[in-house]
């Protein structure tokens, strides 16, 4: 999920005066009930979350991200037409609100999570169950203009229901490239882009190789662009890695498990994010039900584990730090609620939970520009 300079510039001027909206991406098909996607707001004063309201009824959208100019959001989905594969774009409204634009299709089966590139002439996909990767096309107003491309890398990893062919998981612009974490293929593949067409410059992805059977979920990257950090599904592990600019590469410089030594159940993780700051960085273990805390090292950009906190409920599926670095937000899919946890932004270290309020299958937490 892309991190727009639109929305976080703005919340960030305003930090200070509360309430701050926040958008929650659902899952529609779980206990539940969600209809759709959900609107709120926080508190950074308080720690306390507003009423939870229904802002637009949608199937199926999971993850959601923002126009970097235009007051628009994006959010992937399964729309009647298009069961295998939606995305859609809403207006975004004072209050906030949400209003229902256009849609298209994902070109896959079960988009997972999208991004818009920061000039916001394109708009990209994972699509898990098939592993396509989809650039799709925006025009001035930010709506779908044609589809750049649809591409799946053939292959598989040693795990033999998870990796039985590519799981495309996510997708992160930087600079000119894409970069898509492959979960069943334990890489992270990367497409030169040109932003005019929005197709790739070469006919085959560069790719960075991970540890086998690691299971590449998600990434973030350090605020210089130095540094990228990939958290790994199914070994429950973050790997620091070096980024070439130039290449669009992951070079590996190091790799944590995020659980505590003496753990023996059942866990995977989700969701990573670096710290405002550059200082830190997080990691949702979804089974034993914790955030895990790195220091960042920001010349060598490696990690030292910090602590392992608890996260407040159920399947910490996805979480996002609020723009004053104070808090983390967390969503948790199988309790239906959402959490805020103090951060204390000179060690990294998460408290108890200051608020817990209900949301239906909540798999993803945005905040949202601020009026003016």
């Amino acid at each position: 999920m892309m991190k727009s300079s639109f929305a976080l510039l703005a919340v960030s001027a305003l930090a200070h005066a509360a309430p701050l909206p926040i958008a929650i991406g659902t899952n529609t098909g779980g206990s539940g009930k969600s209809e759709g996607i959900y609107l709120s707001s926080f508190d950074p004063a308080t720690g306390e979350f507003g009423e939870v309201k229904l802002g637009a009824k949608y199937q199926g959208p999971g993850f959601l991200t923002l126009h970097p100019t235009l007051p628009l959001l994006y959010s992937v989905g399964r729309a009647e037409a298009m069961p295998k594969g939606s995305l859609a774009v809403f207006t975004l409204g004072a209050g906030p609100s949400l209003e229902f634009v256009t849609e298209t299709s994902s070109q896959g089966n079960n988009p997972c999570h999208l991004a818009v590139d920061p000039s916001g002439k394109m708009l990209a996909t994972a699509n898990y169950s098939d592993g396509t990767t989809t650039v799709v096309q925006l025009d001035a107003k930010g709506l779908p203009a044609g589809l750049g491309f649809a591409h799946k890398v053939e292959g598989k990893g040693p795990h033999p229901s998870r990796q039985d062919g590519p799981h495309a998981h996510g997708v992160y612009f930087r600079g000119k490239h894409l970069l898509v974490p492959d979960l069943g293929l334990d890489k992270v593949l990367t497409y030169t882009l040109d932003p005019a067409t929005a197709k790739p410059a070469e006919a085959e992805p560069a790719s960075s190789a991970s540890t086998p059977g690691a299971g590449p979920r998600h990434l973030d990257f350090s605020p210089d662009g130095k540094h990228a950090y990939v958290v790994n599904e199914l070994t429950n592990t973050v790997t620091a890695c070096s980024f070439n600019a130039a290449k669009g590469t992951l070079e590996s410089i190091g790799e944590l498990p995020t659980l505590p030594a003496d753990w023996k159940g059942g866990s995977s993780t989700a969701e990573i994010q670096v710290h405002p700051s550059g200082k830190f960085v997080y990691a949702s273990n979804r089974g034993h039900d914790s955030i895990a805390v790195f220091a960042r090292d920001a010349a060598t950009g490696k990690l030292t584990s910090v602590q392992v906190a608890p996260c407040g409920g159920k399947v910490p599926r996805h979480f996002t730090i609020s723009p004053d670095g104070k808090w983390l937000l967390c969503a948790h899919q199988d309790s239906n609620t959402l959490a805020s946890l103090p951060l204390d932004p000179a060690t990294g270290k998460l408290g108890e939970p200051k608020a817990t309020t209900p949301a239906p299958n909540p798999i993803c937490i945005l905040f949202l520009p601020v009026a003016k």
